[in-house]
């Protein structure tokens, strides 16, 4: 396991303060050295490096591409507004952009009729479910860093996927004595952020269906047929601390795993009778958090919803944009794809227009009935607004330099408008 480093110099970091844009945590403090490309000064985080990676120290030359051959702007949205007229049924997946990016995006699936879903929608779906079944109480970064005494980690270390976790979180001046439990997993003890606190791991009982089961039955003062001594002393814990923290990440979770949700949103729930509690769940990448929670308070629904002439249908099962792919229930896809080159589509033979880092272009090849129109990335070369993985809490971006390629935002504005201007002679006829 890599540690995660940060430069603890008395002096003050030189370099561009930046706020990344490619995790949920939203990290607000960071620097960026002017080089041969963006580099961090004051972090080692292996996530934003590895992003960074993508980009110059200036914006990239970029055009885009139509059944792999280049193509003029006008001509690239006049062919792209033509597959999406000629769909009965598109969806709009990947939704990997920002707040101003997501209401375009949703202003043209009411235009078309589509169906919304991110790419890491299966993930999202966990937190989802678990809020529409059984409503959840989560916390804040800085309600973590300022009160939480005791921080368990349930079937995640946190910074695997989330490098900075523990360094956001880590206890601010006066707060209480910290003990860190990680259930079902493991942690170098020099992640910046972990100085000072105790830690312990402790093993799986079973699976994390039948661990988070035996703690809340522990902790709702049940009898159980298994006894472990570890989760007993960890169920002591918690009900003995001032303020308990459960983190746990949607993405790790297997088929099914809204119920381990449910189940952690039951052991918040049997605490906060006696104690204080509360959860926090890292997801969100790639703007998931940003799609979701635009796509709800357009809509009044969260992602997996269509937006239909005959009215909005939201189905979190039926409408995963994998499943409506391999089951050719869909006939046309929109991918957006602003934050970097690894989001691709999936493999279809459907016709596809991808809105996307320059260097997704790679992935398209020659594809037919492909349109490819470069955007620019919030935060990098153009400003937007992401909600960090708190919920509520909505992050600017600055950009690095400024962009030549247009925001996803402005793309499917134009998108709207071409739709538009191709269905005016039909006005009055019902879709």
């Amino acid at each position: 396991m890599t540690a995660i480093s940060a430069t603890d110099s008395p002096t003050a970091p030189t370099g561009q303060p930046w706020t990344c844009p490619f995790c949920p945590l939203s990290c607000d403090s960071l620097h960026i050295a002017p080089a041969a490309r963006p580099t961090l000064v004051d972090s080692d985080c292996p996530r934003a490096a590895a992003a960074l990676s993508h980009f110059a120290a200036s914006s990239a030359s970029a055009v885009p591409r139509r059944d792999g051959r280049p193509a003029d702007p006008s001509r690239a949205i006049a062919a792209a507004a033509a597959i999406l007229a000629a769909s009965r049924q598109p969806l709009f997946g990947g939704l990997a952009t920002d707040v101003a990016g997501m209401r375009a995006l949703y202003r043209l699936a009411d235009a078309s009729g589509a169906i919304l879903d991110h790419a890491n929608g299966d993930a999202l779906m966990h937190s989802t479910r678990a809020l529409q079944d059984r409503g959840v109480f989560y916390t804040t970064l800085a309600e973590i860093r300022n009160r939480a005494d005791l921080v368990v980690c349930l079937g995640t270390n946190a910074v695997d996927h989330y490098p900075e976790f523990f360094r956001r979180t880590a206890a601010a001046p006066g707060a209480p004595a910290r003990q860190v439990v990680l259930v079902g997993a493991a942690v170098d003890r020099a992640t910046p952020g972990l100085g000072g606190c105790t830690i312990e791991e402790i093993p799986l009982v079973g699976d994390i269906f039948d661990t988070a089961a035996l703690l809340a039955a522990r902790i709702a003062g049940r009898g159980t047929a298994v006894s472990d001594p570890a989760l007993d002393a960890l169920v002591a814990g918690m009900q003995a601390a001032r303020y308990t923290v459960i983190v746990w990440e949607s993405g790790s979770l297997p088929e099914h795993g809204s119920l381990v949700a449910e189940t952690i949103q039951r052991i918040v729930n049997a605490l906060n009778r006696t104690t204080r509690a509360a959860a926090f769940c890292l997801g969100g990448g790639n703007g998931g958090y940003t799609a979701n929670q635009v796509t709800t308070w357009l809509s009044g629904l969260p992602l997996r919803t269509g937006v239909h002439a005959r009215g909005l249908a939201h189905e979190p099962q039926r409408y995963a944009a994998e499943r409506l792919v391999a089951d050719r229930a869909v006939d046309a896809l929109l991918w957006v794809s602003s934050f970097g080159p690894e989001l691709v589509p999936p493999e279809s033979d459907l016709p596809l227009v991808v809105l996307g880092h320059p260097d997704l272009q790679g992935a398209l090849g020659d594809r037919m009935d492909t349109v490819f129109i470069p955007v620019s990335t919030p935060g990098i070369g153009s400003p937007g607004h992401l909600f960090r993985a708190d919920g509520g809490i909505v992050v600017p971006l600055t950009p690095i330099y400024a962009d030549t390629l247009p925001t996803v935002a402005q793309v499917a504005a134009d998108l709207a408008r071409a739709l538009a201007a191709r269905r005016k002679p039909e006005q009055g006829v019902a879709r």
